[in-house]
């Protein structure tokens, strides 16, 4: 499937999963919360002004704001979200009124930060922007240099506490709750596939170790040389970085070879490069200078 149409598809559905999400458990909970929805939740308690309504209308202003001092490129990367987030949210106001799915203030607290964070993370891994009060921290970061991160989180709270004016203190914990929920949950989903295991491993059977990697579960090892910090022997270090799923055959493979064997694993947030975000090239596919680099080095 093309980039660009993967894009749109996860964009259209990331929205329609947000409005999904404030439908069923946000709003019949009357819970508070961040962004776009959460001001719309202010100006409806005072107002009367429907949620979808007025996200469509802040959204336009914050695009055509984001137009002018952004450019072109991020008004057409940006408008598609602007637009799916309100209209699916008006379509389901209409066919699910009346409509929740349980009446447990936790309950409903938990699924709208899992929801509205799966929500996010789908539609920013994508490279895309949710439009409304992502629009704000851009042109900011451009005038002044401070984090995008930082005014997001400063603004999301600084909204949450906007709706203590007409909601009971209970209610404004439990939407700290849901901005908690939803901010962890799209850092999950933004690192999910991404997240790989780095092992370490210093051995007498270094070699064979190694090529046991090499053939078994064929991910590439890197060979440093080292020394023993109190003996100053010469040691050889294998580096691999493995998927989370090959770390039990990678470990008994070094059980099995040398269980004596110092091992370091811990996790990586992110790897890029050939055999991750690359296609393997192996010895049939390399050329002859290549074959002789790779035996040089190990």
């Amino acid at each position: 499937m093309r980039a660009g149409v993967r894009t749109v598809i996860a964009v259209i559905l990331g929205n329609i999963l947000y409005a999904l999400t404030v439908q069923l458990f946000l709003e019949p909970a009357g819970l508070p919360t961040g962004g776009t929805t959460g001001i719309a939740l202010f100006v409806r308690a005072f107002t009367g002004i429907p949620i979808s309504a007025f996200v469509l209308l802040f959204n336009t202003a914050m695009l055509l704001w984001g137009w002018r001092v952004l450019g072109r490129k991020f008004f057409f990367a940006t408008v598609l979200s602007s637009l799916v987030y309100p209209v699916s949210l008006a379509v389901l106001e209409r066919l699910l009124s009346g409509v929740a799915l349980t009446d447990n203030v936790m309950l409903n607290t938990i699924f709208s930060g899992l929801g509205i964070g799966a929500s996010l993370g789908i539609v920013i891994r994508e490279g895309a922007s949710t439009g409304g009060c992502d629009i704000p921290p851009l042109i900011l970061h451009k005038k002044t240099g401070i984090s995008v991160s930082g005014i997001l989180s400063g603004m999301d709270y600084g909204i949450l506490l906007l709706q203590a004016f007409s909601n009971p203190p209970e209610k404004i914990l439990y939407g700290f709750l849901v901005i908690l929920l939803y901010s962890l949950t799209m850092d999950r989903i933004l690192l999910s596939g991404a997240q790989k295991t780095e092992v370490r491993i210093v051995s007498r059977h270094a070699d064979e170790i190694r090529k046991e990697i090499l053939t078994e579960v064929d991910r590439g090892v890197t060979v440093l040389a080292g020394a023993g910090g109190f003996t100053g022997e010469e040691e050889t270090l294998l580096l691999s970085v493995i998927s989370n799923r090959e770390l039990p055959a990678v470990e008994k493979i070094i059980r099995a070879v040398d269980p004596e064997a110092f091992v370091v694993i811990s996790r990586v947030a992110e790897v890029s490069g050939r055999g991750f975000t690359m296609k393997k090239r192996y010895l049939d596919a390399m050329t002859q200078e290549e074959r002789e680099r790779g035996e040089k080095t190990g």
